[in-house]
Parts: structure tokens; sequence; C-alpha cells
């Protein structure tokens, strides 16, 4: 560039600096001007004393309505996702179900028939119902705030829960997209369906989906269910006494159903009479005959449906047969209902003698046989209170039972249970666990590690050795179905599970590192006798997840955890092999014992639904009596299979030779079963092969039908008897 150049570019650019000042300059004091012109329009409507008080207020009032208005929208989202699909379409399967024996235990499923209209219900029920549920139906939209408020003193005055605050619309949210389970998120998502209902359907409607889909005792669903099988009749054709009976059944159906419990149901339904009374819905007089003649019912055995289970099966129907053409269906279970009284026999006990030291109020089992059929399910302590199955869709903190997929994967990496590790603290970022007795062993082998629940040492595989990723994917490959999350507190179990999770992960072991393939159905079919769907012969074949080495080391350290670990309550008596372990989470939450034989698998859990502390309940005490109740049970009168890798014990010396056992007694404890004789294993694989071979052999040929084939004479009953 010349020298005659340079103070010409040097002009262009102080021009270039100049405009850019001048041009900020100019902007910045028209948007000044504007700034001030509209503060002093403004000035016009500035208010001064009481009255800006109220406009203060009112700004106030607008800023939190708008931060209270996104609260309520992310609040609601979770809710609506509940209503994706045709959730008003009422399903069209109806299923008769037969236990693994082919008894029948039970129906599940509304035929569209049996829907009576709210119009042709009996004026008697909509009223009693109404009296006793909810008075305001037809005057709140979804959420009765002066109910609430009036339940909400009568509670305070009697110093606990005598009055729910619950609208019909609310316990019809509940029924249809939700659970029982007693938490803030499930009330949350309960008060915004309910307004959503009100939105999308007449009362009318609510009224009638209410009245087909509440649980009525008895395994009975619906109103028009219950009618007939209370009753006998119609329900079109009941009267006001069975009415208020019908009317008492919501409340709690397990509590007042009549057949169990006649004089609870007809006391309850004194209570609705007088409810109808009070309410101005009847007068005395109109109630007096129903008071003085009560409800009568038809005389039946107490029903011992396995609900729960069926609750599960009839998801599982329908996740199955749902491209099947007929949904009028036949199915056979697995369920083995001596087991499933067993199982229910096992929490109700565990939890009368010792529910109440322990401050728990809550049970769930799953029983898996070696093979994958689940012989018994208890979802919880009562049917009729709580229909919420906490056996499959209570997700809870599994503590230390989790700890067997990290072991695991360490005897598939090579370890053995001999294999020595360090219990010395570790921290892992900022997280520095701890072991339960706040001490630590230095050098112990894996088997002590296990046996002992020692925290640091699977954290310490899991940092070191494993790593998270590999645990989770074992875990799932085990059968574990729900989500897990890949966090570093994985290996002490901080990650919540089912109950049919654990059942089904830990049916691996006794399976020799096969997959379980869990199932509760063993055939669906028509009512042609059909075969749509069998599970040997339509389910994919079980594949290896743990090699029979790393299976063999599990097996061995599990099942010295009865012996010389955390589970001693478990050790099963009459010289069964049994494996387990316990899981204890923070604050006592909750407590878990999975076991397993050479026949079963359990896992049982106990906790409250509220998630409040249990008294000082870990997995060893309440858990493990349960598992133990139940398997010493289940394993009398069977030829017993090995664990893999486990050497059978000596034969138990005879009966002759046993001293009799005094069996400590409670009063609060249920009678012990006894499990009635059965045939022997000899007989059983008899039975078994004759029924196989008579499935696989062809059918016999007709020779008159086949050419080139002579017919054998008919035969003549006379010349027969002159043989004779």
């Amino acid at each position: 560039m010349s020298a005659a150049e340079l103070p010409k570019k040097r002009h262009i650019l102080l021009r270039i600096d100049a405009f850019i000042d001048s041009t900020v300059w100019h902007t910045g004091f028209r948007l000044a001007e504007w700034w001030e012109d509209i503060t002093i329009f403004f000035r016009r409507f500035r208010v001064r004393g009481w009255k800006r008080v109220v406009f203060e207020l009112l700004g106030e009032g607008m800023t939190w309505g708008t931060v209270g208005a996104v609260l309520l929208l992310a609040l609601a989202l979770p809710a609506f996702q509940e209503t994706k699909g045709n959730w008003l379409a009422q399903s069209d399967f109806a299923v008769t179900f037969l236990d693994r024996y082919g008894n029948e235990i039970g129906h599940r499923g509304i035929i569209h028939e049996d829907s009576v209209p709210v119009d042709e219900l009996p004026d008697t029920l909509v009223k009693a119902v109404l009296a006793t549920e909810d008075r305001r139906f037809f005057d709140h939209w979804g959420i009765d705030f002066l109910g609430l408020t009036r339940a909400m003193t009568v509670n305070a005055r009697a110093g606990g829960v005598v009055q729910g605050g619950s609208t019909l619309t609310q316990q019809l949210a509940k029924n249809l997209f939700l659970s029982n389970e007693r938490t803030f998120e499930r009330k949350i998502k309960e008060a915004f369906l309910s307004v959503w209902l009100e939105c999308n359907l007449s009362k009318k409607e609510i009224l009638r989906l209410y009245l087909d889909r509440a649980y009525m005792g008895g395994g009975t669903f619906g109103a028009a269910a219950a009618s007939q099988f209370y009753f006998g009749k119609a329900i079109t054709d009941i009267n006001l006494a069975e009415s208020a009976m019908l009317a008492g059944l919501f409340k709690a159906p397990a509590r007042y159903a009549p057949h169990v419990n006649l004089p609870a149901a007809r006391a309850r339904a004194n209570e609705v009479l007088t409810n109808l009374v009070q309410g101005g819905l009847m007068t005395e007089g109109q109630v007096v005959a129903a008071r003085l003649h009560p409800a009568s019912v038809v005389d039946r055995a107490e029903v011992t449906a396995p609900d729960f289970f069926l609750d599960w099966a009839f998801d599982e129907v329908q996740r199955i047969a749902a491209p099947f053409a007929q949904h009028s269906l036949i199915v056979r279970t697995t369920i083995d209902m001596g087991l499933q009284q067993a199982a229910e026999d096992a929490i109700e006990s565990s939890l009368r003698q010792y529910g109440e030291s322990y401050r728990v109020g809550q049970g769930a089992l799953v029983m898996i046989e070696n093979g994958g059929a689940v012989r018994a399910m208890v979802g919880g302590r009562d049917y009729g209170e709580s229909q919420f199955n906490r056996a499959t869709k209570a997700l809870r903190q599994p503590g230390s039972s989790f700890k067997a997929y990290t072991y695991a994967a360490a005897m598939e990496k090579g370890m053995t249970p001999e294999t020595t590790i360090s219990d010395a603290p570790i921290t892992w970022g900022r997280w520095s666990p701890q072991n339960y007795g706040r001490s630590f062993s230095g050098k112990v082998t894996l088997l002590s590690a296990i046996a002992r629940s020692i925290n640091t040492v699977p954290v310490r595989l899991a940092k070191e050795t494993l790593g998270i990723p590999r645990i989770v994917e074992l875990a799932k490959a085990f059968g574990v179905e729900t989500p897990i999350r890949p966090d570093k507190t994985i290996p002490l179990g901080t990650s919540e599970l089912t109950v049919m999770d654990q059942a089904t992960g830990y049916a691996v072991f006794p399976a020799g590192g096969m997959q379980a393939r869990r199932h509760g159905l063993s055939q669906i079919l028509n009512y042609d006798g059909d075969v749509l769907y069998d599970f040997n012969r339509d389910a994919p074949p079980a594949q290896r997840v743990l090699s029979e080495k790393a299976t063999a080391s599990m097996n061995y350290m599990l099942t010295q955890i009865p012996i010389i670990g955390t589970a001693r309550k478990a050790a099963l008596d009459n010289g069964v092999v049994a494996g387990g372990k316990t899981g204890t989470t923070q604050s006592y939450r909750d407590a878990w014992f999975v076991g397993f034989t050479g026949d079963y698998t359990a896992a049982v859990w106990f906790g409250n639904d509220d998630y409040t502390s249990t008294n000082n309940m870990t997995g060893g005490s309440l858990p493990a009596i349960a598992f133990k109740r139940l398997m010493d049970y289940a394993e009398t009168g069977i030829d017993h299979r090995p664990i893999p890798g486990i050497a059978p014990p000596p034969p138990a010396p005879s009966k002759k030779d046993k001293p009799p056992v005094v069996a400590k007694t409670d009063e609060n404890a249920l009678p012990p079963l006894v499990r009635p004789r059965m045939l022997s294993g000899d007989v059983t694989r008899l039975l078994k092969s004759l029924g196989t071979r008579f499935e696989t052999t062809p059918p016999l040929e007709n020779p008159a039908s086949v050419p080139g084939k002579v017919a054998s004479a008919a035969p003549d009953p006379a010349r027969d008897a002159a043989s004779n």
C-alpha cells in the first residue's frame, strides 16, 4: 500500500467510527425519550392511599397465579398421560380361569350385556349409593370442597379417619386409571383425573361406570354381578333392603360381604338407610320396613378366589389373546390352590403375630416352581380393602437382596466364593457407603461378604472390576423387567423393583443358570375346546444367562446364608436345602427375603403402603419366617430336586427315630396347614408319561376307509354272548 493511500483509509475508518458512535447515542436518546413518554403517560393512572394497596395485592396475585398455573400444568401432565388410548371402551374379554388341575377359580372381564343403564336401575339403589358415597354428586365438579371440609372436621373431632372426603368421581378415577397405593402422587393424579372425567362424561355415564367397575366382594365386580351372586336375582328386581346392602359394600367389600359376615352386612345396610333419611332422599317411614326385614342372601360357601393372581393373569390374557378373533375364553393357569392358601397363610400369620410389634401393615409374595410356573401370589393383606397388587405393581427398593446380581456378575468374571477382597472404607465420587455395624473387617472372602451382607464389597466390585452397566445388563437378562437406574448405588439395591421381578431373577439359580420363563398361563382355549395358546408350544425356549460354574458358585454361597448368614430363620426343616438373600432398606422401610429350594423360588416383602418406617424390621426376621412357613409346607410329601451344584443332604431319619416336636403356640397365629396326601413321585411320573403318550399317539384308522384294507366283521352281540 502506498503512502498516499494510508491517510485515505484512516479517514474512512474514522467516518465509520463516528457513524457508529452517533447512531448508538441517538438510539439511546430516542429510547430514553420514549421511556419518559411512557412513564409520564402511566403517571396518570398512579394510585395512592388504600387504592395502591388493592392494586399491589392484585399484582402479587397475578404473579403468584401465573406461578400456580405453571405448577398445576406440571402436576396435571402426568395425570393426563393415564388417559391415553381408548380408555372408555369396555374390555370385550370374558374369561373363565381354571387352576393347574382344571378346577374353576374365578372370572374376569365385563360382559356388555350385564351393564344396565342408570335409567333402568332401581331408584332405591341409586339413592342408597349417592346417600352413602357422595350426596352432592350432582352439585360438584369432580371435587367436593364442602364435603372435604366436612370430612376433615369430623375426622379431627374423632381423632382418626371416620369419614372419607373422596367424591364418587374421584373413586371412579382411581378404579379406571390408578391404584390404591397411598401416595401424594396418586392423590394429585386422582384430583386432576376426576375433573377431567367431569369434563368428558355426563353424570349418568360416571355413575354407570362406577357401578360397573367397583369391586363388590366375593370375586364380583359391578353391582349387577353382585346382585346375582348375593341375591340370585337381576339388579333391576332388588328391593330397598337389598339396595342398601349393596350400597354398603362399596366402603369395604371384604368386611361387609354378606356371604362372609351377614350380621356385619346387615348392620352396614342399616347405616345406609340412616344415610338416606339424613340426606333427605327418603323419610323414616319409607325405610322402616327395610329395617325390620333386612335382606337375605343366597347360601354360599366363602369364596377364596386368588384375586390378586387373577388380576395379573387377566392382564396377561389380554396381552397374549389380543390378536385372537374370540375373546370369550377359558384359561388354564399355573396356580396351585394348596400352595396359594399356604402363601396367604404365611403372610397373614406373620402379620398377625408380629405386625404390631414391627409396626408393619402389608406384605406380598410370589412363588415360582422350577420351570417358571407361578404357583402362588399374594398382592396384599386384604383384596377387599385394597385391590392394588403389591406383588406386581408396587416398586420398592430391594436393598441387599439385589446384591445377588452383583456377585453373580463377579462369579461369571471368574471369581470364586474363596476370592478375597478388602472390606475397607471406599468413596465413589461424593458417596461413601457404610456397613450395617459401622465397622470394617479388612480382607474377607466373597462368601463371608455375602453371608454377612457387607456393603463395601459389592460396591468395590462394581467400581473396580465389574462396572454398573454389566450388573444392570445381567439383572435384565435374569428377568427383571422394571427399568433399573444405572446409578453407582445400584449394588446396594437402591433402584426400585417388584416382588415379581425378584422372584423371577432368583429362579435362575435353581434352574441351573437358565432363564426362569416366568408364566401364569398354561393354555388358552375357546368354548369349542380349541387350544389357541399353549405355553409349552408357543413360548420361546429358555436361554442360558449364567454359566454352570458361576451358577454352582452362587448356589453354594446363597445356601450358606440360612446357615451362617443373615437368614437363619429361613432354614427349612426335614433336611431340605434352601438358599437366598435378605434385604433391608434405609430407615427400615422395606424388608425382603428372596430364596429358593430345588423345587421352588419365593420372594417375600413386608412394609407399609405409606412408606413409613417399620420398627427395625430386617429381611432376616419377618420375611424369612414367612418364607420358612411356606416352604416347609410346599416341600412336604414330594420328591426333592437338588439345587444345581449342591450335593443333596443325607436322607432324613424316619419318623419313629425322631423325637416328637412340640410347636410353640401363639394366640394370634393361624393354625398350621397340613398338606394333603399326594401321589408318590413314581406314580406321578407314570401318569405324566401316559398322558404324553395319549397326546402324541396318532388317531386309529378305520380300515373300511382305507383302500386295500378289508374291514373286520361287524360286531354281533348275539354271537359274542354265545361265545362267552
